[in-house]
């Protein structure tokens, strides 16, 4: 470790906040340059950390808050790196790309013909047909992550810009948009506001859009059988997307002809979690393409809130159960979305994404400092948003 720092000035400035227990000098096999063992002398531990750190600043140094075995520590650590400074080329072009991506996608919603021959006329097709799904989209994905991207903004951690992912072969044009922190959040407060601020942001677009989208669509019937000649698909329900049929339209939607011999509560219950049985020959809506986009705009809030790992969920998790039981919930989580899968196999595909990602969690400058109960009862939004929002077989296939 290097013998150049001034221990007796650190620990002169530690003293100012901190009431000192035992105090280790770091080697060169740690990370830190020392660590000191105590307890806090002031109860805002946030206007502590901020005194400490801005005093450490001209130093080059920067504290890490932590607890451990009850008792609060401090490590200095050699300054944080500046933040790379990224290219906004970058995100002008992808989202440009996924624009025209998502375009092409909501031209093609529906469409039964081939599109006209002739770059012009299939040009005036897929804008005509497809920008009011395209501009009902990406309000909604831009809004959820300029939340992210103002809250960081507003502590003061340096954010990117939203890269957009253009995705021409799914049904939506696009594999959704994200931000990155370029640096650690400086206490859970701070990660809690970051995190949830784009689901909200993207919702409170989402459920507009989707009542638009709603007004704009029309009941129809159902097939009455399968074909081998022609496939269907029907979008998956949440509760939130069930309520806003209902609100709409005056009635749980899609209608079966009859409830097989069973109750209508095990009958909702069976097809709200299977997707079965396929409702033939009864009512639902034929989604106008801004209706898709909303019911799109929900799916992703769900998505995004599943407890684990970077998803904006194992954010909530974290800042609100702390490291160690978020990990216990993580397999939980995983074994959840295997069982899905059985029903709807896209949920395998995301239990790998969480596995190779959902094991790690942002870690804050300061994790002494904890949840104000305005800011629990946020996360419990969070998670009762989650709740709402969440399909369980967002399409089913016949």
């Amino acid at each position: 470790m290097d013998v150049s720092y001034d221990y007796d000035q650190f620990d002169t400035l530690v003293e100012h906040i901190f009431k000192i227990e035992d105090k280790t000098i770091g080697t060169t096999r740690q990370d830190f340059i020392v660590r000191y063992r105590g307890h806090l002398l002031m109860e805002d531990s946030e206007a502590a950390y901020d005194r400490i750190a801005g005093d450490l600043k001209p130093l080059g140094v920067t504290p890490l808050f932590r607890i451990e075995e009850e008792r609060h520590v401090i490590f200095l650590v050699p300054g944080m790196p500046e933040p790379r400074r990224s290219n906004p080329y970058v995100n002008l072009v992808l989202f440009i790309i996924t624009l025209l991506s998502v375009m092409v996608a909501g031209a093609l919603y529906g469409l039964e013909e081939l599109p006209p021959p002739g770059v012009l006329p299939a040009l005036k097709l897929f804008i005509s047909r497809g920008w009011p799904f395209a501009v009902s989209m990406i309000a909604i994905l831009g809004t959820h992550e300029f939340g992210h991207y103002l809250a960081g903004r507003y502590h003061g951690v340096h954010v990117t810009l939203p890269y957009f992912i253009p995705f021409p072969l799914s049904p939506f044009g696009t594999m959704g948009a994200f931000i990155n922190m370029k640096e650690p959040p400086k206490n859970k407060r701070h990660l809690l506001d970051i995190g949830i601020a784009g689901p909200l942001a993207g919702l409170f677009v989402a459920v507009p859009v989707l009542l638009i989208g709603l007004k704009l669509s029309d009941l129809g019937t159902l097939p009455m059988a399968s074909s081998s000649e022609l496939s269907y698909s029907l979008e998956g329900n949440s509760i939130l997307y069930l309520l806003l049929k209902y609100i709409s339209f005056g009635k749980l939607i899609p209608a079966p002809v009859n409830f097989g011999g069973t109750s209508p509560v095990l009958y909702w219950l069976r097809y709200f979690f299977t997707g079965q049985p396929f409702p033939f020959g009864g009512v639902d809506v034929m989604l106008h393409p801004v209706a898709w986009a909303g019911w799109a705009g929900i799916l992703v809030t769900a998505l995004n809130l599943i407890p684990a790992g970077q998803l904006d969920g194992g954010h909530m998790v974290y800042v609100l159960l702390g490291k160690k039981r978020a990990r216990k919930l993580w397999p939980v989580v995983m074994l959840a979305l295997f069982l899905l899968g059985i029903v709807w196999s896209g949920w395998w595909l995301w239990a790998g994404l969480i596995f190779l990602l959902g094991r790690t969690y942002a870690e804050p400058l300061d994790q002494i400092t904890q949840l104000d109960p305005p800011r629990k009862a946020l996360a419990v939004l969070a998670f009762v948003v989650f709740l709402i929002t969440f399909t369980p077989v967002p399409l089913a296939f016949f």
